[in-house]
C-alpha cells in the first residue's frame, strides 16, 4: 500500500486467545499514529472462530498463555490466510507467544516441539528460568528505530535460522536468550517486548507503518517520544 486515500486495514488476529499485558495498546497507536499523519484506517478483530481477511496491511498478533497459543497456531496453520497475506505483501508484528506461533516451531508447556505457521525463521523452546522485568534493546542500525525498551514475561529461548536477522540487541534483559531480541524477515517481525511495545516505542510503530505506506511526516513528541525517553531512562536505572 502506498496510495493513502485508501484506508491502512489493520488486522487485529485472535484477541480472545492472545491479548496479555494489554497488547491492543498497539493496534491503537498503529491507528492513531497513521490517522495523525491523515492516513485513514480500518480496523478488523479477528476472533479464534473466524477466517483471517487476506487483504490487510498490517497483521499484530499479542501475548498467551500455553493453550490458547497452542489453539491459536493450530487454527492459523488451518486457515492459511495469514501465511498467504504476507506472501501478498503484508507487514505483521507479532509479540510473545505470538512471535513464537509465526515461528517455525515453538514448545509446548512440555517443551515438546509444536509447528508454528512459518513465516518467520525462528525457531523457539523453554529455557530453565523465566525472564521477567525490563528489557532495554538496540535496534539493527538498518531499521532505524534506535533504542526500544518493553517488559518481558516469558520462558522462551528462541533461535534464528538463516533467514532471519535480529530485531535488536539486548543491553538489559533477556530476549531471545543469546544476546538478542525478536527477529525480523521481510516485513514479518516478531518480539518479546510487552508494555505494550508501540506505545512505548512511537519509532517502532513508525516503522511497521514506513513498511506499507512508504516514508512518513514527524509527529510532535508529545505523541509518543516522550514517554519513550522515560520508560528508558527507568529501565535503566
Amino acid at each position: 500500500m502506498t496510495d493513502t486515500s485508501s484506508a491502512l486495514r489493520i488486522v487485529w488476529i485472535y484477541p480472545d486467545l492472545l491479548s496479555t499485558y494489554g497488547d491492543q495498546g498497539n493496534v491503537l497507536v498503529l491507528k492513531r499514529r497513521a490517522e495523525l499523519r491523515g492516513i485513514p484506517t480500518e480496523t478488523v478483530r479477528v476472533l479464534s472462530s473466524d477466517p483471517v481477511p487476506e487483504q490487510g496491511d498490517v497483521y499484530l498478533l499479542g501475548g498467551g498463555e500455553d493453550r490458547p497459543q497452542i489453539l491459536a497456531a493450530q487454527r492459523l496453520r488451518s486457515d492459511g490466510g495469514l501465511k498467504r497475506a504476507v506472501e501478498a505483501g503484508a507487514a505483521v508484528f507479532a509479540v510473545c507467544a505470538g512471535y513464537q506461533i509465526v515461528g517455525e516451531s515453538f514448545g509446548d508447556d512440555d517443551d515438546n516441539p509444536l509447528p508454528g505457521v512459518g513465516i518467520l525463521d525462528v525457531r523457539s523452546g523453554r529455557g530453565d528460568t523465566r525472564a521477567v522485568g525490563e528489557i532495554v534493546a538496540d535496534v539493527d542500525p538498518a531499521l532505524g528505530a534506535g533504542r526500544i525498551t518493553g517488559f518481558e514475561n516469558h520462558q522462551g529461548r528462541t533461535a534464528l535460522g538463516p533467514t532471519a536477522r535480529p530485531l535488536s540487541t539486548t543491553a538489559v534483559g533477556i530476549g531471545n536468550g543469546n544476546g538478542t531480541e525478536g527477529a525480523v524477515q521481510g516485513q514479518v517481525l516478531g518480539t518479546y517486548l510487552h508494555g505494550p511495545a508501540l506505545p512505548r516505542n512511537p519509532a517502532l510503530a513508525d516503522m511497521l507503518l514506513s513498511w506499507r505506506v512508504g516514508e512518513l511526516a514527524p509527529l510532535p513528541p508529545a505523541w509518543g517520544e516522550r514517554l519513550h525517553e522515560e520508560r528508558l531512562a527507568a529501565a535503566l536505572q
